[in-house]
């Protein structure tokens, strides 16, 4: 499958919610998707899985314990696994992200919170 730039920002048109990855691909095992974020996530860690975020529209803040990376549209970063995280935007920005993870990959970890959707779908 052949998925341009045109063809991802095409499929954030279709959907709206916000913090419920999508899931638009799958090679080797990895599922990648795509989210719109906007305000607080929660912390969380994943075991046994790395994940790379990609930011395609705004600005991603992704906080760690000891620091927070700024991410704008274009800027990438990988968390490994086992390392704590709470990605979030500003209140008023959407930010949109393409993901790339394990698809055993849980949404939160070990974490059960409001935000937690590990039923996600394909577009």
């Amino acid at each position: 499958m052949n998925i341009s730039n045109a063809t991802i920002l095409q499929k954030f048109d279709l959907f709206q919610e916000q913090w419920k990855p999508q899931i638009i691909g799958e090679l080797n095992g990895q599922q990648v998707k795509l989210a719109k974020l906007k305000g607080a996530f929660v912390w969380h860690s994943h075991e046994h899985e790395d994940e790379y975020f990609q930011v395609f529209k705004g600005t991603l803040y992704m906080e760690f314990r000891d620091r927070t990376e700024v991410l704008e549209a274009g800027d990438m970063i990988i968390v490994p696994k086992g390392v704590e995280h709470n990605p979030y935007t500003k209140a008023d920005e959407e930010v949109w992200v393409l993901l790339f993870e394990p698809a055993t990959t849980l949404h939160t970890g070990k974490v059960e919170h409001e935000r937690t959707h590990n039923d996600q779908q394909w577009i």
